[in-house]
């Protein structure tokens, strides 16, 4: 048999299993699945999940491949920085139930100005402000570019199983609250375990990923930073 239809095979296989661990009572494996483990890196250097390449898709493709519109708000955080994002609650991908926030890529001084333009502005308690956009920016927000992914999923995945499906990290560091985080950087994931909580799964494109690493090697932040035993 010819090696690429056996490899074929057992990557569907592989899938097919993997899905049965995740999904109660099985379920039918979709012909292009979007899970979280099935990340593609292209010679440029971007990489593909959910259907999604970061750097290259716009939100509109993004909601057309979702099948969902999502909730748009612009966040202001108490240092001032500002970022859009768009929240997609209990979203079903591949029969996998999760959260699925989306920060698109939009340069500074888009951002305040949409600030200016905003309806409406909501003081949280974490000190940040959530601003309700224009319907006109909203539409300009079409056609911007995702620029960054965070996945929580609602099943429950322990080490081995995160190893099963993703592989070692080539970094895991340890925050002060016991959150521990696998570091893919080729990949542009950082996979965060939390002991009391749900994993939190982020997607950068890997030639960004020091955004990721900087807060946690940045010294007050990591309790213990070790690679990987061989």
């Amino acid at each position: 048999m010819d090696r690429k239809i056996i490899l074929g095979i057992l990557s569907v296989t592989l899938i097919a299993l993997a899905l049965s661990i995740l999904l109660p009572g099985g379920r039918t494996v979709d012909k292009e699945p979007k899970l979280p483990w099935l990340i593609l890196v292209d010679e440029e250097g971007y990489p593909s999940v959910f259907g999604i390449t970061l750097g290259k898709s716009t939100l509109a493709e993004l909601r057309d491949g979702f099948q969902e519109q999502g909730e748009i708000n612009l966040f202001v955080t108490p240092q001032q920085e500002h970022a859009i994002e768009a929240y997609f609650q209990s979203l079903y991908l591949s029969g996998i139930r999760a959260d699925l926030v989306v920060t698109l890529d939009l340069e500074e001084p888009e951002l305040t100005g949409m600030y200016d333009r905003g309806l409406r502005i909501s003081q949280l308690e974490s000190g940040a402000k959530k601003v309700t956009l224009s319907e006109p920016d909203l539409v300009t927000l079409e056609r911007a570019l995702v620029d960054h992914l965070t996945y929580i999923p609602a099943t429950d995945l322990d080490e081995k199983r995160i190893t099963d499906l993703f592989g070692e990290p080539s970094q895991r560091i340890t925050e002060a609250s016991g959150i521990q985080h696998w570091l893919y950087p080729e990949k542009g994931l950082d996979i965060a375990l939390n002991p009391g909580g749900k994993e939190v799964f982020q997607y950068v494109i890997p030639g960004k990923f020091e955004r990721i690493l900087a807060p946690l090697t940045s010294g007050s932040a990591a309790q213990s930073a070790t690679d990987p035993d061989p």
